[in-house]
């Protein structure tokens, strides 16, 4: 539903600031209005990818401008025309206007609710501000501004009944009706901007969760982590954003399509709140009740309401969730097979041991990444691929990279470094772990803070191995300042934030604590027989890193059996097999020179 009104915030507010213009020119066709509007949402979406950092510095003094003008033009209407408006206020006349209306009265509610839509864009991306200034702008500012100006086109209608359909331009002073007209058209791309960029937002958190096709994902601004550009999504909302505008042609249809989607966003959230209350804050359940209450009361108000606007335009934001959901929804189950189908064809470590140093083949030089999502075990693509190649390279990395359910992962934990198998066999494993809101390192850092990490790893093994407990080393994953010493002028090109990271990892293969009776020329001579293993170990990788560095990625066809039911075999082999074609690669996310990439592929049925 947010997506949904990332495509018609845009609309509605770029076609309402543009009606002005034949408020002031009655004779103008409805035509030039809906093709003034789309030039501007042309213009708005191609200038998405310079980022809401660079074309958003404008943005406060606008939408500051904005409200400063229509309170003050509600507070002259006010004025001039009828200050009984302001009696208003009193419940009594919502009770007597729904016992006089009826059913008219209650449905009328639906083109109420957009009296407070769209101040909601406005900060529709919360990452990009604090909370006190969403507290302090709504209570001081959109608020009362908000009052002002509708009690201000109340007055006017109170004498001027028959300009009912466009009464918000026709009550603007002739004096400043075209500033107004230009600050409305600015405040307009403004909330459309706000959504655009909350829709990329929540993109890219669905992306993170596997719950969306891999799509290009650009950061725009080197301060803010959450101010992104998504170009697919980008000109897809353009797209279908000028199609409504276009479509529709008129204000009222997708106002009511409009308000159908803000009024289900807003019931989600409260129901969502409900949960992080009683999960999250643990707060007590009268707290609870009373919120949901309250806030249910009012929005399933709102929400009767716009239910007979359904077939008025509110049928927009349906389709466009639904056809969303459905794209998610199945990529999120081939994902999950295609995840399900590794755990349970993956290698045992019984087998690879069972093959020997050499796995039963020719190690040629070289180091082989092996990408899997798998993060325990060897997954099924290796043994796939040793089947059937007479050689592998002498040094095996899996390399398993995991979006995690949080906001973000700090560098210094991003990687997990573990060995599979005795020393000889020269197999590793390197788990890399990123928030949701973590940008995954397109360039060569990726593949330089992997081998920098594996190194660390064979370094502190080392170390371990050849010290006593009490003398370098702490067994409760703790440093002390001798080992961090010697870790950091070993190899100048890490840092000590890599080390704890790769501590647990290592405690299965680290050999029991020697007895402290050892005497001092024991531990110098095991000290001395794992260092000159270490550097041997060192040189051994490097040597085979400057050989050639190989990426071995697999290829996983999906495929629906054939006793599966007609909705499964459309899912799968044509909607899932549609999107895996058009979405990014692995080669391309993880920036895969193709000149060093090996896929290899492999079909399963579900």
């Amino acid at each position: 539903m947010v997506i949904g009104d990332g495509i018609l915030t845009p609309a509605m507010s770029v076609l309402s600031a543009t009606g002005g213009i034949k408020v002031d020119h009655p004779k103008m066709s409805n035509d030039v209005v809906v093709l003034v509007a789309v030039i501007i949402l042309v213009g708005l979406f191609s200038m998405q990818h310079y980022g809401t950092d660079k074309v958003g510095w404008l943005f406060a003094p606008i939408v500051l401008l904005w409200f400063l003008l229509i309170g003050g033009i509600g507070i002259f209407n006010i004025w001039k025309y009828d200050s009984t408006v302001l009696r208003a206020f009193s419940p009594v006349y919502i009770y007597r206007y729904f016992r006089r209306g009826g059913r008219d009265g209650w449905t009328s509610l639906g083109g109420i609710m957009l009296s407070i839509t769209g101040t909601e864009a406005l900060f529709a991306d919360l990452a990009h501000f604090p909370v006190s200034a969403v507290q302090v702008a709504f209570t001081l500012v959109v608020f009362p501004c908000l009052l002002l100006a509708y009690s201000g086109q109340a007055a006017y209608l109170m004498k001027n009944k028959e300009h009912v359909s466009d009464a918000f331009y026709r009550s603007i002073p002739d004096s400043i009706y075209w500033p107004v007209f230009i600050v409305a058209t600015a405040a307009a791309v403004v909330a459309s901007q706000a959504t655009i960029s909350a829709t990329f937002s929540i993109i890219k958190q669905a992306l993170a969760l596997g719950c969306f096709p891999r799509v290009k994902v650009v950061h725009t601004s080197k301060k803010f982590l959450g101010q992104i550009y998504i170009p697919d999504i980008n000109w897809i909302l353009m797209i279908l954003c000028i199609s409504v505008t276009a479509g529709f042609r008129n204000q009222s249809q997708i106002g009511n399509a409009y308000g159908t989607a803000v009024v289900i966003v807003m019931l989600v959230t409260t129901l969502l709140m409900v949960l992080i209350m009683l999960l999250v804050w643990r707060c007590h359940w009268i707290i609870v009740l009373i919120f949901t209450t309250l806030s249910l009361l009012v929005e399933l108000t709102y929400f009767s309401a716009v239910l007979f606007k359904v077939d008025q335009g509110g049928w927009v934001p349906l389709v466009i969730a639904a056809a969303f959901l459905v794209i998610m929804y199945v990529w999120h189950y081939g994902t999950v097979k295609r995840y399900e189908f590794e755990m349970h064809s993956k290698v045992s470590m019984a087998w690879i041991l069972g093959l020997g140093p050499s796995l039963g083949l020719v190690r040629v030089p070289g180091i082989g990444l092996v990408y899997t999502e798998l993060a325990s075990g060897v997954p099924h693509i290796f043994s796939h691929f040793i089947t059937n190649l007479p050689a592998i390279h002498s040094v095996v990395v899996f390399v398993c990279v995991k979006y995690l359910p949080v906001y973000t992962v700090p560098e210094e934990e991003r990687f997990l470094v573990k060995r599979i198998g005795p020393k000889n066999f020269h197999i590793f494993r390197c788990v890399a772990r990123y928030g949701y809101k973590d940008l995954h390192k397109k360039d060569e850092d990726f593949e330089k803070k992997l081998f920098d990490n594996l190194f660390m790893f064979v370094r502190l093994e080392s170390m371990m191995e050849g010290c006593s407990d009490s003398d370098e080393y702490s067994l409760y994953n703790q440093q002390t300042d001798r080992s961090r010493d010697f870790l950091l002028n070993g190899n100048s090109n890490t840092t000590s934030t890599n080390v704890d990271l790769t501590i647990s990892s290592v405690d299965s293969i680290v050999p029991a604590a020697k007895s402290p009776l050892q005497t001092n020329n024991t531990v110098r001579s095991s000290g001395q027989h794992s260092n000159q293993t270490e550097t041997d170990e060192l040189e051994f990788l490097n040597n085979c890193r400057d050989a050639g560095v190989v990426h071995i990625m697999g290829n996983t066809v999906v495929r629906a059996r054939r006793d599966s039911k007609f909705y499964k075999k459309i899912a799968v082999d044509y909607i899932y097999a549609f999107l895996r074609k058009i979405c990014r690669e692995n080669s391309v996310i993880f920036n895969v020179p193709h000149e060093s990439l090996l896929n290899v592929g492999q079909i399963f049925y579900v």
